[in-house]
């Protein structure tokens, strides 16, 4: 019986190394992350409130546009899965995945990769998409050689219900730059009505990294 509890016990601590917490929100916990502003821009707001029975991540934009970002350092071929859930209110009605003046997101969370000097940093934009099909990948329009966006939701359909979403991100990332990834340096989220001068509101919950 000693050495079943012992493996056991092994097998279990073995499970929790392989997942990577991100974001704890609902242990009220917003430790790690910081703010990321952006000049001439009013800020949203996040703030940690209770949706039902668990506390979660809110943000409201009114026109703005800053985001929360979590600096770590991880292997994206050994830690590959993202999950996390999330709520909007609403689509952005001015909202334009292929223009400037629409690049705006109810939600978004998203993978950044430092290169050697600043502009060779890429980033996987997981997005809450409002006129992009789901599935769908395009170059941002501020940043189209180094950010791409994926819309993992898009339109109002799944507005005001909570969805649960899991992507590869070691496979996003040889499949949108054809290259092997470098080690990835952040997670960030973002809601952001600057562009389009609209409003939304969106929930996030607990985000992990997992090796499977």
């Amino acid at each position: 019986m000693g050495r079943i509890v012992v493996i056991a016990l092994l097998l279990a601590l073995s499970g929790t190394a392989a997942a990577m917490t991100v974001g704890r929100f609902s242990a009220g916990d917003l430790s790690g992350w910081e703010e990321q502003t952006f000049s001439g821009k009013r800020k949203t707001v996040y703030s940690l409130v209770k949706d039902g029975e668990r506390t979660v991540l809110k943000a409201e934009s009114r026109g703005s546009a800053s985001g929360l970002i979590r600096t770590m350092s991880f292997d994206p071929k050994t830690q590959p899965w993202l999950r996390w859930s999330w709520k909007v209110a609403g689509t952005l009605t001015k909202g334009n995945e292929g223009v400037k003046e629409g690049d705006d997101y109810a939600a978004r969370v998203y993978v950044i990769f430092p290169g050697t000097f600043f502009w060779q940093t890429r980033a996987i934009n997981y997005i809450w998409a409002n006129r992009l099909p789901k599935g769908a990948s395009i170059p941002n329009a501020f940043a189209p050689k180094n950010v791409m966006m994926v819309a993992v939701e898009s339109g109002a359909a799944g507005a005001g219900r909570w969805l649960s979403e899991e992507r590869n991100v070691y496979e996003d990332y040889v499949r949108l730059f054809g290259e092997e990834p470098p080690r990835a340096e952040g997670v960030a989220l973002m809601t952001d009505s600057d562009n389009t001068g609209g409003e939304a509101a969106a929930w996030y919950g607990d985000i992990v990294l997992a090796e499977k």
